[in-house]
C-alpha cells in the first residue's frame, strides 16, 4: 500500500516485486480530495456517491489518469538511469542498491532490524529465480465452464430459453461468470430476459459462485457452496438450498451454514435465495440486489448503498456498520437483534404500509417457490403475527432522500 510516486515504484522493484498497483494516486487524479466521508454517501467531488447531484460535481476523466501514469513512469525511467538499469526487469530483486535510513528511526523503531529485507535472494539459494519465471495454468480448458457455454448456445445466438444440468464441486470457482461474458458481451448490460439459462447444479458450489452473474442467467444449486456466493451479481439469480436426499435424513436447514462468507459482496443488481444460514460480511456494499437468508454471520450488510436483505433467523454482532442505503428486514421475534445492529447510520422501525407488507410478502414467496423454504413458509402463513416481529433497518440519509422523491412525485402528479 501507499505506492504513490516513481521513488515508491523502484523500491518495490528492488525488493522484489515485478507488479505494483495503485488506488489512492489515481483517485486523486480523478478529482478525489480525501474527505473520508466514502461510506456516507455525501462524498463531496462525486466520487463516492449515489447521490445524482453531488455525482454532478464529479470532473474526472480517464485522460487524468493515463496521465498520472505518463508522468509515473518517467518519474521511474529518471530513477533507473540513476541506478544504471536498462530494463525494469533488470531492476527487480536487487536488494543490495536498497540501504536503511538510520535517522527516520525513532524510539519505537530503533530496534528494528531491516537486514532479512535487504539480504538478496541469490545469496540464501543461489538456484532461486528473483522474476517471474513460469506461466500459470488456470486450467479453463478443463473447467465446467466450457460445457456450460456448448450447452446454452442456442440461448446465446436466439434467445431460446435453455435449461440444463451438472453436478457441481468445490474446484470449480467462480462457476457461470465465463457464460456471463457472453451474455454480456452480445446483449450489453441489459441481458436476457429473467431465467432464460436456467443451470440445475447439484452437489457443491465452489468459490465465488456465480460471480458477475448477467441478467437471464439463473443458478439453482441443490446442496451449498463456498465463499462468495453471488458477488458482484449483475442481474442473475441464484438459488442454494439443500438437497431433498439430505432433507429426508433430518438435515435443517435453517440451524446449518449452506453458503459461505462475503456473498453478494458489491452485488448491484438480481436476485438470490438461501435455504440455511450464510456466513459473515453477508451482502456488503450491496448496491441493488434483493435477497433472503435464513440467518447471517457477523458484520451483515457493511456498507450497504441499495437492494433488499430480509433475514428469516438471527444475525451476528455488527449489521448495518456504515449502511447508508437499501433496507434490511430482520425477523426478531425474541428481541435480540437491536444490541447486535450498529445503530452509527441507521434506525430501526417497524414494517408501516400495506405496500410495504407486499413487498415482504413477495420476497419470501419468491424464496419458498425457489428454495421450498419451511421457515419463509411459515412466516406467510402466520404472517399477521409475523409482520409485526420484522424489524426494518432504514439507514437515516436514505430515508429522507427516499421522502424527497415521494414528496416530488406527489408535486408532479
Amino acid at each position: 500500500g501507499q505506492i504513490k510516486n516513481g521513488r515508491d515504484v523502484v523500491i518495490a522493484a528492488l525488493l522484489g516485486a515485478e507488479e505494483m498497483a495503485f488506488s489512492t494516486a489515481p483517485l486523486i487524479a480523478l478529482g478525489c480530495i480525501m474527505m473520508r466521508k466514502c461510506h456516507l454517501n455525501t462524498c463531496p467531488v462525486g466520487v463516492a456517491t449515489q447521490d445524482p447531484l453531488l455525482r454532478a460535481k464529479f470532473t474526472g476523466q480517464p485522460e487524468h489518469v493515463v496521465n498520472f501514469f505518463w508522468l509515473l513512469a518517467e518519474e521511474v525511467r529518471e530513477y533507473m538511469a540513476k541506478l544504471g538499469y536498462r530494463t525494469f526487469e533488470e531492476m527487480v530483486g536487487q536488494t543490495h542498491r536498497l540501504e536503511v535510513d538510520e535517522s527516520l528511526f525513532h524510539y519505537k523503531s530503533m530496534g528494528l532490524d531491516l537486514s532479512p529485507l535487504l539480504t538478496p535472494a541469490a545469496s540464501l539459494n543461489p538456484d532461486a529465480g528473483i522474476v517471474h519465471t513460469e506461466v500459470q495454468d488456470h486450467e479453463l480448458d478443463i473447467k465446467i465452464d466450457n460445457q456450460i457455454l456448448a450447452d446454452a448456445m442456442p440461448a446465446l445466438e436466439t434467445g431460446t430459453p435453455v435449461q440444463i444440468g451438472y453436478t457441481a464441486d468445490n474446484l470449480s470457482r467462480t462457476l457461470g461468470t465465463m457464460l456471463s461474458y457472453e451474455v454480456s458481451k452480445r446483449y450489453g448490460k441489459e441481458g436476457l430476459p429473467d431465467g432464460t439459462i436456467h443451470i440445475k447444479l447439484d452437489g457443491h458450489g465452489g468459490q465465488s459462485l456465480g460471480f458477475a452473474l448477467a441478467k437471464g442467467v439463473f443458478l439453482d444449486v441443490a446442496g451449498d457452496s463456498n465463499d462468495g456466493v453471488g458477488k458482484c451479481l449483475s442481474g442473475g439469480k441464484i438459488a442454494v438450498y439443500p438437497n431433498d436426499e439430505v432433507l429426508a435424513q433430518g438435515f435443517v436447514p435453517e440451524d446449518n451454514v449452506v453458503v459461505g462468507n462475503v456473498c453478494l459482496y458489491g452485488a448491484t443488481r438480481g436476485e438470490a435465495y438461501f435455504r440455511g444460514i450464510a456466513g459473515e460480511r453477508f451482502a456488503v456494499r450491496n448496491s441493488g440486489a434483493v435477497t433472503v437468508v435464513e440467518g447471517v454471520g457477523d458484520h451483515g450488510c457493511e456498507y450497504m448503498t441499495g437492494g433488499r436483505v430480509v433475514c428469516l433467523g438471527e444475525t451476528g454482532r455488527n449489521f448495518a456498520a456504515g449502511m447508508s442505503g437499501g433496507i434490511a428486514y430482520v425477523i426478531d421475534p425474541e428481541g435480540k437483534f437491536p444490541d447486535r445492529c450498529n445503530m452509527g447510520m441507521v434506525a430501526l422501525e417497524k414494517i408501516e404500509t400495506e405496500k410495504e407488507e407486499e413487498e415482504v410478502r413477495s420476497y419470501l414467496q419468491a424464496h419458498v417457490d425457489h428454495t421450498g423454504s419451511s421457515v419463509a413458509q411459515a412466516v406467510l402463513d402466520n404472517w399477521s403475527t409475523s409482520c409485526s416481529q420484522f424489524v426494518k433497518v432504514m439507514p437515516v440519509d436514505y430515508k429522507k432522500v427516499l421522502e424527497q422523491q415521494e414528496a416530488e412525485a406527489a408535486q408532479v402528479a
